[in-house]
């Protein structure tokens, strides 16, 4: 006789894993991911919210024909807005003028004055040290508005410049009329040297003695200590400065606004004010927002490349 096929109940159990195995490996991955993320989530929904909802809008906007007068309902135009910017002869001076703005006061002016500044003052006296940091950042910590009032009064015709040259029976004109961009970028420069000069400082309090006393033994100049030793141990912090100064110029506009408003005849009309001329007195939202996008995309091209110098070693 054949025996009957087993069927108890141990066939029909379904073999799982033995007792005391560890979880899957996605669940592992997300019961360490919680802790770090939960901490996270409030700051990370505040910036959703706040930060890049407002830019989404702003993109949408950027391609529409949106304005804030005389009419019923915006439509969908797609790339005009951008077409017209760069066929506007307007907004191409304007992106000019933002690159010398930029160029002459981040890049030249704040970049250099505050690297001497800050090699100055590392041999002065205490109280030169003081006086010269009291002044510095008094400038710069004053309301941009100010800041722009004081400025607007030392470059007017009847300003303090004048009165002086006028002493020293030099010829005076009026800055605000004929050099309105050199005369902002002076008041950039004057305002925005004070975060180079501290960011240098501490730089260089970084820099050990006994490179630059080898070098000065080794009858290295001043010069050539500074340029071949100085500031490549200092490049990271020249670059990060350069970043954070061309990002805080490119933004630039109650200065500007207080001193010329863009003028005489858009000769100092930088794109954060062709921007706000074309947005809240033109009335165009959609085209003016575009202009402002274009804006951000310098701001971006700018930041890939320092960053990109920042990636190797010193």
């Amino acid at each position: 006789m054949t025996a009957a096929p087993h069927t108890g109940p141990d066939l029909a159990k379904t073999p799982g894993p033995p007792a005391g195995s560890p979880p899957p490996a996605g669940r592992r991955t997300l019961r360490r991911f919680l802790p770090r993320f939960l901490p996270l989530a409030p700051a990370l929904a505040l910036l959703l919210v706040f930060l890049a909802g407002p830019i989404a809008y702003c993109v949408l906007i950027a391609f529409t024909d949106l304005q804030l007068t005389g009419q019923a309902q915006e439509s969908f135009v797609g790339l005009d807005n951008f077409r017209r910017a760069f066929r506007d002869d307007a907004f191409l001076n304007a992106v000019w003028l933002t690159l010398v703005f930029t160029v002459v006061s981040a890049l030249v002016g704040q970049n250099t004055l505050g690297l001497a500044l800050a090699a100055l003052t590392q041999r002065a006296s205490k109280p030169v040290r003081t006086l010269t940091g009291g002044v510095v950042v008094t400038a710069w910590v004053l309301p941009e508005v100010v800041a722009g009032f004081l400025l607007y009064a030392f470059f007017r015709r009847e300003g303090t410049l004048n009165a002086v040259l006028e002493l020293l029976h030099l010829p005076s004109q009026n800055w605000l009329f004929t050099l309105p961009i050199l005369a902002v970028s002076f008041a950039n420069v004057w305002r925005g040297t004070a975060f180079s000069m501290l960011v240098y400082s501490a730089a260089l309090n970084e820099i050990p003695k006994e490179i630059t006393e080898a070098a000065e033994v080794d009858g290295a100049s001043g010069w050539r200590r500074m340029w071949h030793v100085t500031l490549p141990m200092i490049r990271r912090s020249i670059g990060t400065t350069l970043m954070l100064n061309t990002l805080q110029t490119l933004s630039v506009f109650g200065l500007i606004w207080v001193m010329t408003r863009g003028g005489p005849g858009g000769k100092s009309q930088t794109l954060p004010l062709f921007m706000y001329e074309q947005a809240f007195q033109n009335s165009l939202i959609g085209y003016g927002t575009a202009v402002a996008l274009l804006l951000l995309l310098v701001g971006s091209l700018f930041s890939l490349l320092y960053l990109r110098l920042l990636r190797t070693e010193v």
